[in-house]
């Protein structure tokens, strides 16, 4: 079963709006054993959506487009696919009932271009839309692709692909395979050297695959199985990962799409019962913004300190002058102080501290991109180590960031040992 996905919307073509759409309906068909080929985008133009149409159809088993079913004269998708199989719109009377409820309920006056969203492609199963108006369309063609059509809008689109569409493919679609995913994340070594020391195991392309994608500040691998009995890919992922863990397990912090170091992190502290605060100076309390966007957080972390100023890191920390002094603010002596004192401060189990030059120009005598973090634990002298990071002001400041979390992971770990 091959399909293509393709995305309608001008404003996607100008960059105006990403297509994340594409993705997710590629993620879900996986799901469901249906490859995809082949991503399209096209403007909201008729003769171009109809070509388009015509060559997916020739090279694919289904063709799944998102966006055009608004009422605007720019949402051109419905009628035009109509046109291309020669069939009519008919209206779904559910979807104009909840379209009439809408303007009724918010006093609103309907215009005749509103009932454009409660028309589907005749002979096609209609999709209900939970969260808005446009109706989708999934239509079984007696010759040619398949084709379905949801809305552009994510938050529309993505309750009617799982709960409606997603359905209607595994129950049409005779099952042959299972594709079966699991996507680890790295922080700490970068994509050339993960792939290096993971060449044999990527180039030999077998069952599972393995894919690198450098994100922004770290890097991850998708896996993919593919199976003929659902849940038998679980044993050949378990002993992909168990070989790729014997290499670069030190790097591994987690899995999953939506996952981040900041989850891990905070999620190894609750189960630990620990508690983190921070002391942050050239990274004006990033640390602890990215902290605070984990739910749950409070439970471990009680608050910290933005010491930007020489003068906040003595009056608010105790960080003694002689020491700022004599070995100045980019330096492991600060770096500890800072850490320790906050984690005395506010009786924490664990502090983290930052302190050194953003950038653009240099602090000290030392170069944009040095940074010194601190680490306090109860019971055992501070540490520091000295980084030297890349990019702009805002880069180094969040790779300092995520290399304060991954130290805080790695010691944790470690501590289990």
């Amino acid at each position: 079963m091959q399909a293509e996905i393709i995305a309608v919307g001008t404003e996607i073509l100008l960059g105006q709006v990403a297509d994340t759409n594409s993705a997710f309906i590629a993620q879900e068909l996986a799901s469901a054993g249906i490859e995809v080929y082949y991503h399209s985008l096209v403007g909201d133009n008729a003769d171009r959506l109809t070509a388009l149409v015509t060559q997916a159809r020739s090279r694919s088993d289904l063709v799944v487009i998102s966006g055009g079913l608004g009422p605007t004269k720019d949402d051109l998708t419905k009628q035009t696919v109509a046109q291309l199989l020669g069939v009519k719109l008919v209206q779904d009377d559910s979807a104009m009932a909840k379209i009439h409820d809408f303007f009724a309920t918010t006093g609103r006056e309907m215009t005749p271009n509103n009932r454009l969203q409660a028309l589907y492609l005749a002979g096609s199963h209609p999709l209900k839309n939970e969260t808005g108006m446009a109706v989708g369309a999934f239509y079984q063609a007696p010759d040619g692709a398949d084709v379905i059509l949801l809305p552009g809008p994510p938050s529309e689109m993505r309750p009617m692909m799982v709960h409606q569409a997603l359905p209607l493919i595994r129950e049409t679609y005779q099952r042959q395979e299972y594709l079966t995913s699991r996507v680890l994340r790295f922080y700490g070594i970068g994509e050339s050297q993960l792939v290096t020391k993971l060449a044999d195991l990527i180039d030999q392309q077998t069952n599972p695959t393995i894919a690198p994608y450098a994100k922004r500040y770290e890097v991850t691998l998708r896996l993919t199985a593919k199976t003929t009995q659902q849940g038998s890919a679980e044993q050949l992922l378990t002993t992909m990962i168990a070989e790729i863990k014997r290499r670069v397990g030190t790097y591994l912090y987690g899995y999953g799409d939506e996952n981040s170091l900041a989850n891990v992190v905070v999620q190894q502290l609750i189960e630990r019962h620990l508690t983190i605060t921070g002391a942050e100076s050239l990274t004006a309390g990033e640390f602890q913004s990215t902290l605070g966007a984990v739910p749950g957080v409070s439970a471990v972390f009680p608050g910290g300190f933005v010491t930007y100023a020489n003068r906040a890191k003595h009056d608010l920390l105790g960080v003694p002058q002689a020491t700022i002094d004599h070995d100045g603010v980019v330096s492991e002596a600060t770096a500890k102080a800072m850490a320790e004192r906050s984690r005395q401060i506010l009786d924490t189990d664990l502090a983290v501290s930052f302190t050194g030059v953003a950038g653009p120009d240099s602090l000290e005598g030392q170069p944009a991109g040095t940074v010194w973090l601190g680490l306090a634990q109860r019971g055992r002298a501070p540490q520091a180590k000295l980084v030297h990071l890349t990019g702009n002001r805002a880069d180094v400041r969040m790779r300092a960031v995520m290399s304060g979390l991954d130290w805080v992971r790695q010691t944790m770990q470690a501590s289990e040992k």
